[in-house]
């Protein structure tokens, strides 16, 4: 029989040799960039990933886009449910407005060095590691990487769904956060596009005869904003509003561009039904305009349930004996394909890579000392699941 505790130090002896090789790896995925719609750029990081991780333990499938880069699926050989290991390659950078990856004492900085390439190192190496002991036989892992998660994952979350929808359970290797919280509930999100007719004019011979679709627009807006209630954690962000043609035109068309967030599906529905309702009495409130919305919800909430708080505080004694702080984080406001896989009934837990602070922002920064710990404490975590099948199997 193998000694797995045995094999686990090893495992992790071996990671903790690999602490400038795991930088140099998230150097050169960082300095390729690697925005949503840069297929190319998204491309070449998807071909670095598989010469970091891919060989005779550790298959990979490319799962061809029509609008991004490639997904890519890393599966190792072992047989039953899979454990989901989940992250992405895209950011939200454009080219030029953010490039290229630099040390500053015990930080890195760069864009995507935190969300989420810092996050595809730790997976990756701590699969590595695993394979360096000759486990992955034993264990099943689909190592899921989709291209386009920072637009809500339009296709990616296919791809979840098929590779890894019949896991045991998820890790989400986003960002991660002060004191190494592990994120368990995350908001749900939605986009909606109001658009707003009326009839034109001249606003100074016949003003009398316009509609102003900005008139009622704003109508709407006043009312929709009026939804946001932070004591049930559900938000309404009238982002964008455009209209008109000149300032001596009543104007025939106005339109906005709505964010929606909220804790529960059923609060997101209702927000929805809530808002339509609000377009039309904003319509109906001046004669002669329409108002039309369109869109809902993109991504479900990352909710709480028994599965995932019992997954978290496994992780959680993993990374500890890594020395980690390993708390469990309060109710996050963005999405991330947590959600997206938590919705077909996959336990999850997110925010497992490095240490860090910025993202979305060119303060984006990791500290690079959270590199191997982070690894470490999925290493264990694995082969934790591998005992437990063991141990299963022989009480077959």
């Amino acid at each position: 029989m193998l000694d797995h505790g045995h094999l686990t130090e090893t495992a992790v002896t071996w990671l903790r040799s690999r602490g400038p090789e795991m930088e140099s790896a998230l150097a050169s995925l960082v300095e390729e960039n690697s925005f949503t719609i840069n297929v190319n750029g998204g491309n070449r990081v998807g071909s670095l990933l598989r010469e970091l991780f891919e060989g005779p333990d550790l298959t990979c499938e490319s799962r061809k886009s029509t609008s991004f880069a490639d997904h890519l699926v890393f599966r190792s050989e072992g047989e039953g449910k899979p454990i989901a290991l989940v992250g992405h390659l895209d950011t939200v950078y454009p080219p030029g407005t953010f490039e290229g990856y630099r040390r500053e004492g015990g930080l890195a900085r760069g864009p995507g060095v935190l969300d989420m390439k810092g996050g595809l190192v730790v997976a990756g190496y701590a699969l590595l590691a695993l394979g360096h002991v000759d486990v992955l036989s034993e264990l099943p892992v689909r190592f899921v990487i989709v291209s386009d998660e920072e637009v809500g994952s339009p296709e990616g979350r296919l791809v979840l769904r098929d590779a890894a929808g019949h896991a045991t359970c998820g890790l989400v290797f986003e960002a991660g956060r002060a004191g190494d919280a592990i994120v368990t509930r995350r908001k749900g999100t939605g986009s909606m596009i109001a658009v707003a007719r009326g009839r034109a004019a001249h606003a100074g011979n016949v003003h009398h005869e316009g509609v102003s679709a900005i008139w009622a627009l704003a109508r709407f807006i006043d009312r929709a904003q009026a939804l946001t209630s932070y004591g049930r954690g559900r938000t309404v962000n009238v982002g964008t509003v455009e209209g008109g043609h000149a300032r001596n035109t009543v104007p025939d068309l106005a339109r906005a561009e709505l964010d929606i967030r909220f804790t529960s599906i059923e609060d997101g529905e209702q927000l929805v039904t809530e808002l339509e309702r609000e377009a039309r009495e904003a319509a109906s409130s001046l004669p002669g305009s329409s108002l039309e919305l369109s869109g809902g919800i993109s991504r479900q909430p990352l909710e709480r349930s028994r599965a995932s708080e019992s997954l978290c505080a496994e992780y959680a004694a993993c990374a500890k004996a890594s020395g980690l702080t390993a708390v469990e984080a309060p109710l996050v406001g963005g999405g991330s394909d947590a959600s997206t896989l938590s919705a077909v009934g996959v336990p999850c837990i997110d925010a497992l890579g490095p240490r860090g602070a910025g993202f979305h922002t060119h303060d984006e920064h990791i500290e690079i000392a959270t590199l191997i710990p982070k690894a470490e404490a999925v290493v264990r975590f694995l082969m934790g699941r591998l005992d437990r099948r063991r141990a299963e199997g022989r009480a077959d």
